[in-house]
């Protein structure tokens, strides 16, 4: 079927809230490429939002999911556990930053799923109810994940109330105002006016931020939000959903800041592109609640699981972390070129490759131009290339391209924003 053909089908079939906007359909991709189901080849800078730091199908991982395919499917992991869903757990404990002498690890399907369930294991390894998140964060669209996602459009809208216990401080966004002793003081003003320390379970960030615009926390609001924890019995959740598996230049963001979280979610590029999640934590926390209080029927299936530890073999085999650096810092300087050429160009940022820069009126008022950025990424996808804005404004553009880029390609892509900037005018 051609994508036109598809279109109909998405337009009578597929629920409104769910259907994607593009009107093309991807048939089959490779690395950094995606072939259309009209035969058109697109550069991806997008990697399924951060799902594919080793690129479309890597070799190795698309072997490990054939070989678990030969062998089994599925029993359900607290049916009939298996090897892969215990070998990972083993990989993932060895890596993660983590507190504790310890760490121990369960699966699930999503990140949202492992926010869920990290709130729930702080909950009952603290004795405590409520919850803090940040300004801009992104946790999921579960109801419990939307409660703690800091952007209401567009997932806020239409649902109705959130549940309870989940309390919202800055985060520190320099550029627009928002210092990190800003964000400090308005975590302090949480517990003076919204919630005693006291009855607090965890506080969750994102060590990057991904949906919120690719905003970094500082080192040191890190380690202030590390001491908070530790002073006040509160466990510290970092959301590496988006940033972890090599997309910094490190396999986890928190590493930039030497600080460990008592629990760290993990999803995305995790599998390279196998639907699943995880969530770490040190083995004292993780083994608060009760037998079967924790998992799913397709939590930690054989395959995702197999994907995943094939995912964590090439990262460490194929010098993807060193790969990871090298692209950071072509970004940046690219980024940088941009930004003193075009006078709506601002605020270049990255960490690794998790690399951003804003679109705004003028560089005096930083007003966001959420406009011409849509105008931006539809020039880009015009000219064959697939390009996510994100941010509270919409206004970032952000580079989520696979670690494993062929050279060639990335130069064609960043040639295609450059040439859609200037058009722009």
């Amino acid at each position: 079927m051609n994508n036109a053909e598809l279109q109909a089908l998405k337009e009578k079939y597929v629920a409104f809230g769910a259907a994607s906007p593009n009107t093309q359909f991807a048939d089959h991709a490779e690395n950094a490429q995606v072939w259309d189901a009209d035969g058109k080849r697109m550069i991806d800078f997008a990697g399924g939002i951060g799902v594919l730091n080793l690129g479309h199908r890597h070799p190795k991982v698309v072997e490990a999911v054939k070989n678990q395919l030969d062998k089994l499917m599925h029993t359900c992991q607290t049916v009939m556990p298996y090897a892969p869903y215990v070998q990972l757990a083993e990989k993932l404990c060895r890596i993660a930053p983590v507190t504790g002498e310890n760490a121990k690890a369960c699966m699930f399907n999503a990140g949202a799923e492992a926010l869920e369930n990290a709130v729930k294991i702080a909950r009952s390894a603290t004795g405590r109810s409520d919850v803090i998140c940040f300004d801009g964060g992104y946790h999921g669209r579960t109801l419990m994940t939307l409660a703690m996602t800091g952007k209401v459009a567009p997932y806020k809208n239409d649902f109705g109330p959130m549940p309870g216990g989940v309390y919202r401080a800055p985060f520190p966004m320099p550029y627009y105002g928002v210092t990190e002793e800003d964000a400090l003081r308005g975590l302090e003003m949480v517990f003076k006016a919204d919630t005693p320390a006291k009855d607090v379970a965890a506080i969750v960030v994102e060590a990057v931020q991904g949906e919120g615009g690719f905003h970094i926390a500082p080192p040191s609001f890190l380690q202030a939000l590390r001491k908070i924890c530790d002073d006040n019995g509160i466990a510290l959740i970092i959301d590496e959903v988006q940033s972890g598996f090599g997309r910094t230049g490190k396999l986890f963001a928190s590493e930039h800041s030497n600080v460990k979280a008592d629990i760290m979610t993990m999803a995305k590029s995790m599998a390279d592109g196998m639907p699943i999640s995880a969530v770490v934590g040190n083995a004292k926390m993780m083994d608060a609640s009760g037998p079967n209080s924790l998992g799913g029927t397709y939590s930690g299936s054989p395959t995702a699981c197999a994907a995943a530890c094939a995912a964590i073999d090439v990262i460490e085999q194929e010098n993807i972390l060193e790969k990871s650096q090298a692209l950071g810092e072509k970004l940046n300087k690219r980024f940088h070129q941009w930004q003193n050429e075009f006078a709506y160009v601002d605020n270049a940022r990255n960490l690794g490759p998790m690399a951003a820069f804003d679109l705004v009126k003028d560089k005096d008022s930083r007003q966001p131009d959420a406009e011409k950025a849509g105008a931006l990424t539809k020039k880009a996808k015009e000219k064959g290339l697939i390009l996510l804005n994100c941010g509270l404004w919409g206004n970032g553009i952000r580079f989520l391209m696979p670690v494993t880029i062929e050279d060639e390609l990335l130069e064609e892509g960043l040639s295609i924003v450059e040439e859609s900037l200037r058009e722009l005018g």
